[in-house]
């Protein structure tokens, strides 16, 4: 038998890839100590990759308020590393969200992730504005912004928020954030480039110029992306890739590093170089996206 393989590269897909990238990872404050060794155990690992900032999510009604706290004041006291501190406007007033912002500043942290947040389980998925608090995360960032200059950045949907009214009044919404002094957006995690690539069209129709980061969420149980994707459409040909994996996490982290891989490396065709990663507290996956992408470590500063 005679194979020919005239037009198929030699090299692998990621080979040629520079390293150019920016990077950033999302970590979630621990509940116990074993969590808490995961935590900076993750840290530790993915530190020498030089990321831009890493954020620290803050829960449903301020629930971990205490815990991101004290999460984000350890990064600055033992590492290098910049935190971006998530605060949320659910069930606090703007003096009690003033009071949480000076924290951060006096332990140091100058970004802030601003957002209107999720509405606690009483409110039945509802959100309802704290009588004294803040209506929204464009009021949010105008807040903080009077009270410190602090960077800040906001959440982006390129597939719109569940609760929008409509597509361009959830582009609208972004657009008053990034008014109010924002510096960027993240994106809510999306697996469709294309949708991506529309957002950022219909952004820039808007008059909006400030980053768009894409938020980049690795599969660590397919079952879980179902439960969390609202609005995000979820491809065929991914449910075909994770199909019988979450009963394999050994298999399925291998094909999801890929796939998240995949992912970027086709938004860096389109011209992308800034990289948002939800690492769940987990290093293994991230590291090995950003490895495929060319990223190797760096010194880190004493």
């Amino acid at each position: 038998m005679t194979f020919f393989a005239a037009g198929v590269p030699d090299s692998p897909l990621f080979a040629g890839l520079p390293g150019d990238i920016r990077i950033s990872f999302e970590f979630f404050p621990p509940k116990t100590e074993k969590m808490e060794a995961q935590l900076w155990d993750a840290i530790t690992q993915l530190a020498p990759l030089a990321p831009s900032f890493v954020s620290v999510t803050y829960g449903a009604g301020g629930s971990t308020r205490e815990r991101t706290h004290a999460t984000v004041a350890r990064i600055v006291a033992e590492t290098t590393l910049l935190p971006a501190a998530h605060l949320t406007c659910v069930a606090a007033s703007q003096d009690e969200i003033a009071e949480v912002a000076q924290q951060y500043w006096d332990a140091g942290v100058r970004h802030i992730v601003a957002l209107r947040g999720d509405p606690p389980a009483v409110d039945a998925g509802r959100f309802v504005p704290h009588p004294q608090g803040y209506a929204s995360a464009a009021d949010l960032v105008l807040g903080l912004k009077r009270q410190h200059d602090f960077e800040v950045s906001v959440a982006a949907y390129p597939e719109v928020h569940p609760e929008a009214a409509s597509a361009e009044a959830d582009l609208d919404n972004l657009k008053r954030k990034l008014d109010a002094g924002a510096s960027r957006a993240i994106t809510q995690f999306f697996f469709s480039t294309d949708a991506y690539f529309r957002f950022l069209d219909k952004a820039l129709a808007a008059g909006i110029t400030a980053p768009i980061l894409p938020g980049i969420m690795p599969v660590t149980s397919f079952a879980a992306i179902r439960r969390m994707s609202a609005n995000t459409e979820i491809p065929d040909w991914m449910t075909h890739m994770f199909e019988g994996l979450d009963e394999r996490p050994g298999p399925r982290g291998l094909v999801s590093a890929v796939v998240a891989a995949d992912q970027c490396r086709r938004l860096y065709e389109g011209g992308v170089r800034d990289f948002h990663f939800y690492t769940l507290n987990k290093a293994e996956q991230a590291y090995a996206i950003c490895h495929l992408l060319g990223r190797r470590p760096r010194e880190i500063a004493a």
